[in-house]
């Protein structure tokens, strides 16, 4: 085992799955939670954030005529949707979870308190942070690395559907090249996207490495836990 607290930021479309047809699929959430159930018997602490946009994306809004930050705070209300989706897949597989939000939802989850979430960590909870940071204009990326420096994770680990970063986008290019290490500065200087600025920015500012890698391929999360090259590891 190479880590001993992980961060995973996980994409809400994904959870769509090849279909479309449903905001969340079930062979997609049953993939996860086996996945993730795997890297927890390695006896790693798991926390996770999980992003809205199978449901609703805050730049969605403009479209549709709603306000920018009332749509940020249905996509931050999008992620809790998916948290408890994800909550309630990992329990069928008998793990313990938290479901902790930004925003006040007590019916629900429990209010973001650190030392709390630190705690459920030791104690070998999953802990699943939904409702971004609780104010809009911030991303689930940039939650992710804010989350990740509150808990002293040692890593972030982003689950996309490519095996990590490329000079150019592989789905569109044949000849894309992917990187299999690349510094902060090397990242910022190609302008490569692999998180928003804010989020890149707090995680370079805190040392705190990330490793871009394919969710979708089975075994990979485990691979990249057990510190095996599997996607592009920015540090």
């Amino acid at each position: 085992m190479k880590y001993k607290r992980i961060l995973l930021k996980l994409s809400g479309e994904a959870l769509q799955g090849k279909s479309k047809n449903h905001h969340i699929d079930r062979e997609v959430l049953e993939q996860y939670a086996e996945e993730i159930k795997q890297v927890k018997e390695l006896g790693v602490e798991l926390a996770i954030v999980i992003g809205g946009g199978n449901i609703f994306r805050g730049d969605e809004a403009e479209w549709l005529g709603i306000d920018r930050v009332q749509g940020d705070y249905m996509g931050m209300l999008a992620t809790v949707i998916n948290g408890m989706a994800l909550q309630s897949a990992l329990e069928r597989h008998g793990l313990y979870t938290r479901l902790m939000s930004g925003i006040k939802m007590e019916q629900v989850c429990e209010p973001f308190i650190r030392r709390r979430a630190i705690r459920h960590l030791e104690k070998g909870r999953i802990v699943i942070f939904g409702a971004g940071i609780g104010n809009p204009y911030f991303t689930t990326d940039s939650t992710a690395s804010l989350r990740a420096i509150e808990i002293q994770a040692e890593v972030v680990l982003k689950g996309t559907r490519v095996d990590g970063v490329y000079n150019k986008d592989p789905e569109k290019f044949t000849d894309a090249v992917r990187y299999s290490q690349l510094t902060f500065l090397e990242a910022y200087e190609k302008n490569l996207s692999i998180m928003d600025m804010t989020a890149f920015t707090l995680c370079m500012e805190n040392k705190l490495p990330i490793i871009v890698f394919d969710m979708n391929k089975k075994g990979n999360l485990l691979r990249v836990a057990k510190g095996e090259e599997a996607g592009t590891l920015i540090s």
